[in-house]
C-alpha cells in the first residue's frame, strides 16, 4: 500500500529534520512526505533539499491558518488511499510502516493511531514529560494505551485517515483548540471504525521545559471544553478529573481552618498521588532523577488541564474555530 504523510510545521526547522532523517531509515518505503510549512518565519525550506534524494518530499509553503486547516492542506495534495499525519516534533522508529501496513492488509479501518514514548535521547524533563502523558495515573489510560478508556480516539500527532474518510467524512472543521479530538469524533460518528496499532508508535519530544508543559496542558484543558461546545456527550466525569483535583487541592489551606484533620488527610492523598508517580516512573525509566520530574511532571499536568478547563468553563458558549 502506498501512504501520504503530511506534516504541518511552524518555525520548527531542526525538528523537521530529525523527523525526516528517522523517516529515511524506514524499513517500508512505499510511501511519499508533504512539509506543509504554515507561514514560518523560521522556514525549513533549506532542510528539505538534503532528503530529495532519499524520500519522494514536497514542501509546501502557505500563509498561517493553524495546524488543522494545514494539514487539510496536505491532504488535498495527497496521492495515496492512507493519510498520516505527524507532529514535527516526532521521531519515527524504523519499522512505523511496516507495522501499519501489517495491519491495515487484515484490518482496513477508517482512521488509527498509535502510542508515543520517549527516545533514549531524550532530556531526563521530556522523559519525564512522556511519562505523565502516558501513564494510567494522569491520563486514565485514554492516550494510547492498549486496554483504553471507550473507544479510542488517534490524536494527531501520530494518526491515519483512509482517503474515504477525507472525501466522506471531510477534513479537520477546527484549527486548533481540540481540532484532532473534534475530527476523531466525526470520523467515528459517521461510522467508521478506528484502531489503536500499538507498534505503530513514535517518539514524541513534547516539552521541555515545566512552564512550556504548563502552557501546553492548560492548552488542552481548554480545548476539551471546546469540544463539548460541538460534542457535549464527550466531556465526561473522567475528563472533569485534573479540575477536581485542582479544586481539592487550593481548597486545602480553607479546609485546614475549618477542620485541620481533613486537610491532613487531603494532603496525604495528594502525597501518595506523587508517591505512586514516583515509583511507577522509576520502574518505567530505571532512572531516580526522572522519577523526581516526574512528580512534578504529573502535578503540573492535573493542574494545568484543570486551570484550563475550569477557566474555559466559564466562559461564553462559544465555539472556537
Amino acid at each position: 500500500m502506498f501512504y501520504s504523510v503530511i506534516i504541518p510545521v511552524y518555525n520548527r526547522p531542526q525538528e523537521v529534520d530529525e523527523l525526516l532523517e528517522s523517516l529515511t531509515q524506514q524499513t517500508y518505503t512505499n510511501f511519499e512526505v508533504l512539509i506543509v510549512e504554515d507561514g514560518s518565519s523560521d522556514k525549513c525550506d533549506h532542510i528539505v533539499p538534503k532528503y530529495q534524494d532519499k524520500l519522494k518530499i514536497t514542501y509546501f509553503f502557505k500563509p498561517n491558518t493553524g495546524q488543522g486547516f494545514s494539514r487539510n492542506f496536505g491532504f488535498d495534495q495527497a496521492k495515496s488511499d492512507y493519510f498520516i499525519v505527524f507532529d514535527s516534533d516526532c521521531i519515527i522508529p524504523s519499522h512505523y510502516f511496516q507495522a501499519v501496513e501489517d495491519y491495515l492488509k487484515d484490518n482496513p479501518v477508517g482512521a488509527f493511531g498509535g502510542p508515543d514514548k520517549a527516545h533514549e535521547s531524550f532530556t531526563a524533563m521530556q522523559k519525564a514529560i512522556s511519562y505523565s502523558m502516558t501513564s494510567p495515573f494522569t491520563t486514565g489510560g485514554i492516550r494510547g494505551n492498549k486496554k483504553h478508556y471507550g473507544t479510542f480516539h488517534p490524536r494527531s500527532f501520530n494518526m491515519g485517515i483512509s482517503k474515504d474518510v477525507y472525501e466522506k467524512v471531510g477534513g479537520y472543521k477546527i484549527t486548533r483548540m481540540g481540532e484532532d479530538l473534534e475530527f476523531s469524533m466525526r470520523i467515528i460518528k459517521a461510522g467508521y471504525q478506528t484502531a489503536l496499532i500499538e507498534d505503530a508508535f513514535v517518539y514524541h519530544k513534547r516539552r521541555t521545559s515545566l512552564s512550556q508543559f504548563y502552557k501546553q496542558l492548560h492548552f488542552f484543558g481548554r480545548a476539551r471544553i471546546n469540544v463539548g461546545r460541538f460534542y457535549p456527550e464527550e466531556v465526561k466525569l473522567l475528563h472533569w478529573f485534573p479540575a477536581l483535583f485542582t479544586l481539592g487541592f487550593l481548597s486545602l489551606p480553607l479546609l485546614y481552618f475549618i477542620f485541620w484533620p481533613l486537610a491532613a488527610m487531603g494532603l496525604g492523598v495528594y502525597l501518595l498521588f506523587l508517591a505512586v508517580n514516583f515509583s511507577s516512573s522509576l520502574a518505567k525509566n530505571k532512572s531516580i532523577k526522572v522519577a523526581i520530574l516526574s512528580m512534578a511532571t504529573s502535578f503540573t499536568q492535573l493542574t494545568a488541564y484543570g486551570v484550563g478547563f475550569l477557566k474555559e468553563l466559564v466562559k461564553p458558549s462559544t465555539k472556537t474555530k
